[in-house]
C-alpha cells in the first residue's frame, strides 16, 4: 500500500515548490494508470504529501488503446470527486486529457469534443516513434482555435533528444512544454535525464508533471524530491513554471 511506504520514511516528506499537478492519469478505470478507486486515493494521498493541492486529471485519449470520450471522463472523474469526499485528502479535482496527435483526436476536435484544461490550455502528446507530419500547421491552427497548446514530455520523445534546434523552434513559436518529474529523476534513462536537464537550463520548461500512473512512479518521484539533482534542478525550474497559475 502506498500508505505504508511513505509513512515508513524517518525523515520529513519532501515538498514540491508548486501546488498543482498538470498531467497524471489518476482517474480510475480508464487508461493504464490507476485501476480503481482505492489506488487513484492512494495516489492522491502521496501527491498531498508533497504538497500538491490542486490536481488536473490527464487520463489518455488515445486511438486503439484507451478511446476515451467526454462521456468516459465524466463518469470517471464523478466517480472519483464523490469518492474524495469521504477522506481526509482535499484536494481541488479538474479534467482534461492527455490527447495524443492521432486520428481519433482530429476527430473529436472536428466533433467539438475535446475537454481543455481550465483556461482553455489543452495538453497534447506526440507519437513517440515520429513526429507527426504536419505538426508545426496543427500546433498553430489549435492557437488560433484558442487552446493554449502544452506539448506532454517532449524530452522523451528520441527524434527530439538529439534535436535542440527543433525545441527551439516549437517553443517559439508559443508551444508551451510540460518535462515530467519522472524524466528528471532519470526513470526514463541518462538521455531523457539530460534533455529534461536542457530544457531546464535553456528557459523552456514551462510546466512539470508527475504523469504518475503507479506506486513505482511514486517511489521514484520521491526519491528524486530527496536528491541533490533536485536541490540543483529547483532554481533552474522556479524560473519557468507555471504551474500554480491555474485557480479552480
Amino acid at each position: 500500500m502506498l500508505f505504508n511506504f511513505f509513512t515508513s520514511k524517518s525523515s520529513a516528506d519532501p515538498k514540491l515548490f508548486f501546488h498543482t499537478d498538470v498531467h497524471c492519469h489518476i482517474m480510475p478505470g480508464v487508461d493504464h494508470g490507476a485501476e480503481d478507486v482505492d489506488e487513484s486515493l492512494e495516489l492522491i494521498a502521496a501527491l498531498r504529501k508533497w504538497g500538491i493541492e490542486q490536481i488536473i486529471l490527464t487520463s489518455h485519449v488515445t486511438e486503439t488503446t484507451f478511446e476515451n470520450n467526454p462521456e468516459t471522463l465524466a463518469a470517471g472523474f464523478e466517480t472519483l470527486s464523490n469518492s474524495i469526499r469521504d477522506t481526509e485528502n482535499p484536494v481541488r479535482l479538474a479534467y482534461s486529457a492527455e490527447y495524443r496527435i492521432d486520428p481519433l483526436f482530429m476527430d473529436q476536435l472536428a466533433k467539438g469534443q475535446i475537454i481543455p484544461m481550465p483556461d482553455n490550455y489543452l495538453l497534447v502528446e506526440n507519437s513517440y516513434i515520429q513526429e507527426p507530419l504536419g505538426l508545426d500547421r496543427l500546433l498553430f491552427d489549435l492557437k488560433v482555435k484558442g487552446f493554449k497548446v502544452i506539448m506532454a514530455h517532449p524530452e522523451r520523445f528520441p527524434y527530439y533528444q538529439e534535436s535542440p534546434k527543433r525545441f527551439e523552434e516549437l517553443h517559439t513559436a508559443g508551444n508551451l512544454f510540460q518535462v515530467n518529474l519522472l524524466s528528471l529523476a532519470g526513470y526514463f534513462g541518462k538521455t531523457a535525464k539530460k534533455t529534461a536537464e536542457w530544457l531546464a537550463k535553456n528557459g523552456m520548461v514551462d510546466f512539470l508533471g508527475t504523469d504518475v500512473h503507479h506506486i513505482r512512479h511514486v517511489e521514484a518521484i520521491d526519491n528524486y524530491l530527496r536528491s541533490s539533482d533536485y536541490r540543483k534542478h529547483i532554481p533552474l525550474l522556479e524560473k519557468t513554471v507555471k504551474n500554480d497559475i491555474f485557480n479552480f
